[in-house]
């Protein structure tokens, strides 16, 4: 890292003096546009527009000590265009996913790169002489928002030129526009939009597959003589440390959940591996800085060269709970099954977390809703004394699951999304279709994650061994124990906790079980529809579910306690007695992942002492590529000291970036809420033998 980088990171990250600068959206007088709304009868379409409009003329040029790539928020709230009486009135009325924003989508960055603003904006113009109704207003508020970016960047411009920096203004002007036609300029641009699509209310925006839409400005710059590689690298760099200007207020569910992911390398439709040398900065980049932000993630596949595991592994190993690995040989064949086209399934991203997605023409909700396969094991519990063997026990589970599914989907009636004019343009066709995003696009699936997988698969096991293969617990001893939550039985907890049949150990016993679990599961969603004419499709992660579906959950017959922690994502036992890491990757590689492919990493936890010497690199690397080649759909690792996060939980000052994997995402260990952080210290660590 250059001085001036290391002298703008330490402004960004370290001093963060850049929010120094920021106000509240109430002192602009932000806050008291949706009365004023309401009270001219605005359609939400139109307010949408008027509101970034109104947003992003109040926001003011900052340009940062040695800045070459610039937009920093000096807002920090993005009000809301209707009054809290209406959103109440449409909330008793619809189903409402998290905010009722559209979000977790991968923009169209490519396209207004290479066409620019301008003729994105003539676009909108040119229909709407045509149109009329809510067409009109849509398109007019498609206009208004290029109206509102453009009108920004030329204050930016104008701030550049007064303070002594015209090549920023340059740069600025020339993207106004107009396409991008260097590097640096598609980079700056790329910035513009991103930000303005947080600033929009749209969030969890995935930057998507960085390497292959900026390679051809990076590659034409390189052969024109006009770009040196260290020069390209440092304009890389910059752009990743510009994700960490404004990511606090960027916040999901914690700091640090805020959906600035990256995709790299992944196999084209003609079979050719795309890894190129953007690819290759992107985790140089990340190395070096150390942030966050943006997550890096890498598409692989069994003929993935090691060496690209060894320079994802390189990341692992200084902690930054990043790259996560998705498996092209799994995720393809199963988005194509779903119904994707070959070549929109071969662009899939990742979206906010691990979910997976396609860029530019899917508005798929990835994350609807999510089913506790441990509760559907608790909920048959009570049954079990009336069942003769354990097929007739699993068929209660599985109508559990069935059942469950039928409810979930029948709730997801009548969504609601906020309308969005930017994400619209920033689509392949709404505003070619005079239809905002908010009604959909080309694929509108639903997501439902799976949580308590090994929760549910381990008691399964114990009651397959212990009540009708071993037969040295009843039915009713079973049944007791658990509703008791053990408190009269210490050894049955010990039984069960300690030496029942574990899925992680790879021993079919278990894991054959697993396969059954996760078919169920697949089974009970995949003939249903939603309302918009898309699937459902099955996950194995769990996102912040794993927190809330055993905050209240009962005891468990794999020896849990009530309110004790279930694994995060497609995880093992916080019980397991490991065999090591080898043993995990292969157990969790033998259910059919392809029918649960929404998204879900296996979630491995490494000591950092394992990393010790060049070797331990190249070991870990090999075990990735095992998953991979193996069928695993989805890895993602993590490298933590205990050690230093009991303090850090003590002495939170010492450790302000102590960075930890939570459950898609990874943020800072002291800025997390309690629970997480617990859950993290909590989680089994391997080693690599």
């Amino acid at each position: 890292m250059n001085e001036r980088l290391e002298a703008l990171k330490k402004y960004i990250v370290d001093e963060r003096r850049h929010r120094a600068f920021r106000r509240d959206a109430k002192s602009e007088g932000l806050d008291l546009l949706a009365e004023d709304f309401r009270a001219a009868g605005l359609p939400p379409q139109a307010r949408a527009g008027k509101m970034f409009a109104a947003f992003m003329a109040a926001e003011r040029p900052l340009i940062l000590p040695g800045e070459k790539i610039v937009f920093t928020r000096t807002i920090r709230d993005i009000p809301d265009y209707f009054t809290p009486a209406e959103w109440e009135a449409v909330k008793k009325s619809h189903f409402i996913h998290e905010k009722g924003e559209v979000f977790n989508l991968s923009a169209d960055y490519e396209r207004v790169l290479k066409e620019g603003l301008d003729a994105r904006r003539q676009t909108a113009e040119n229909l709407l002489k045509s149109s009329s109704g809510d067409e009109a207003v849509f398109l007019s508020s498609v206009v208004d928002v290029v109206k509102a970016v453009q009108d920004l960047v030329e204050r930016y411009a104008a701030e550049a030129e007064k303070t002594g920096k015209p090549d920023i203004a340059e740069v600025l002007r020339a993207v106004r526009g107009g396409p991008a036609r260097t590097f640096r300029q598609a980079l700056q641009l790329l910035r513009i939009l991103h930000f303005s699509l947080w600033a929009s209310g749209s969030y969890h925006n995935t930057l998507g597959r960085i390497d292959q839409y900026l390679y051809p400005f990076y590659r034409g710059d390189i052969e024109r003589g006009t770009l040196t590689r260290d020069e390209a690298f440092d304009l890389l760099e910059e752009f990743f440390l510009s994700c960490n200007k404004d990511s606090d207020l960027y916040v999901g569910m914690q700091q640090g959940d805020n959906g600035q992911s990256v995709v790299l390398g992944g196999r084209s439709l003609s079979g050719e591996y795309m890894f190129n040398e953007i690819s290759d900065m992107a985790l140089r980049a990340s190395y070096e800085l150390a942030l966050i932000d943006p997550k890096i993630n890498i598409r692989v596949d069994a003929k993935t060269p090691l060496e690209i595991y060894q320079k994802g592994s390189e990341l692992t190993k200084i902690g930054l709970g990043f790259p996560q690995y998705s498996n092209d040989d799994v995720v393809i064949p199963s988005l194509i099954e779903k119904g994707y086209s070959p070549e929109d399934a071969h662009e899939y991203v990742v979206a906010a977390c691990w979910e997976f997605i396609i860029p530019k023409c899917a508005a798929d909700v990835p994350n609807i809703d999510a089913l506790s396969l441990a509760d559907c094991v608790g909920a048959a519990l009570p049954d079990l004394p009336t069942c003769a063997s354990f097929d007739d026990f699993y068929e209660l589970v599985e109508r559990q699951i069935k059942l469950r599914a039928d409810e979930m989907c029948g709730r997801h009636k009548n969504i609601y999304m906020k309308p969005s004019p930017l994400m619209s343009l920033l689509s392949d066709s709404a505003v070619e279709r005079k239809r905002d995003i908010s009604f959909g696009l080309k694929y509108n699936n639903y997501g439902v994650h799976g949580t308590g997988i090994s929760t549910a698969v381990d008691s399964l096991a114990a009651i397959k061994k212990f009540c009708f293969d071993e037969k040295s617990l009843s039915a009713r001893e079973m049944v007791e124990a658990v509703s008791s939550n053990f408190e009269n039985s210490p050894e049955i907890l010990e039984k069960l906790r300690y030496h029942a049949p574990k899925m992680g150990l790879d021993d079919d016993y278990a894991d054959s079980i697993a396969v059954s679990l996760l078919d169920s599961f697949a089974a009970a969603f995949k003939d249903k529809k939603n309302e918009r004419g898309g699937c459902y499709r099955a996950g194995t992660g769990t996102a912040m579910y794993y927190i809330f579906h055993a905050k209240d959950r009962p005891a468990t017959p794999d020896g849990r306690r009530a309110g004790e922690s279930i694994p995060a994502n497609y995880s093992p036992s916080m019980f397991l007695r490991q065999r090591g890491p080898m043993a995990v990757v292969k157990s969790f590689a033998k259910p059919h992942l392809k029918n649960v492919a929404n998204g879900g990493p296996l979630t491995l936890e490494f000591d950092c002492s394992v990393f010790r010497n060049a070797e331990s690199v190249k070991k870990l690397a090999m075990l990735v590529r095992t998953f991979i080649v193996l069928g695993g759909h989805q890895l993602q690792l993590n490298t933590v000291d205990r050690k230093k996060l009991l303090d850090a939980k003590r002495h939170p000052e010492k450790y302000r970036n102590l960075i930890v994997r939570v459950w898609g995402w990874s943020g800072y260990f002291v800025e997390l809420d309690e629970c997480y952080q617990d859950h993290v210290i909590a989680r089994t660590e391997f080693s690599l033998g």
